[in-house]
């Protein structure tokens, strides 16, 4: 493995997407790096949760959604299974309390995603959108980080 500090792994980070597993993300990617590159994709954004008839208890994987951590896109674009880094997110709080890392993970898709369009699922009920409704989502940064296998990771 790369160590993560040095300018080697730092320049692998620039010039193209590696495919970290997910458990492996936090120590192998370095967000300054994913900030730093030009995003793939420039996506307009719309935001699911449940109880508000677009989200159900298993996303597209058969995995239960992971508030602020599960997104939908359409496959051709970004890939089930992709790890993206959403640059506009860092620092939006999360159910926890804690600060946003801009990680979230592509594995859902819906019939209205098509294109340059991404979902992103906030949580239980509508006020968990709360956190993320001051988003311009006309225009989020996307870049791609990476692969996960199983499901996503629980915070």
């Amino acid at each position: 493995m790369i160590d993560p500090t040095s300018a080697a792994f730092t320049l692998a980070m620039l010039m193209g997407p590696a495919g970290p597993l997910a458990s492996e993300v936090p120590e192998v990617a370095p967000l300054a790096a994913a900030e730093a590159r030009e995003p793939e994709w420039r996506m307009r954004a719309t935001l699911y949760h449940q109880g508000g008839g677009g989200a159900g208890p298993r996303d597209s994987l058969g995995c239960p959604p992971v508030a602020m951590r599960t997104a939908a896109t359409d496959r051709n674009v970004a890939p089930r299974r992709s790890i993206i880094f959403i640059r506009e997110t860092v620092g939006i709080r999360m159910p926890d309390g804690s600060l946003h890392d801009g990680v979230w993970y592509v594995s859902d898709t819906g019939p209205a995603i098509r294109g340059q369009r991404i979902d992103l699922f906030t949580g239980m009920g509508r006020s968990s959108m709360d956190p993320i409704m001051h988003l311009n989502t006309d225009h989020l940064s996307v870049v791609r980080l990476g692969t996960f296998e199983g499901c996503p990771p629980r915070d």
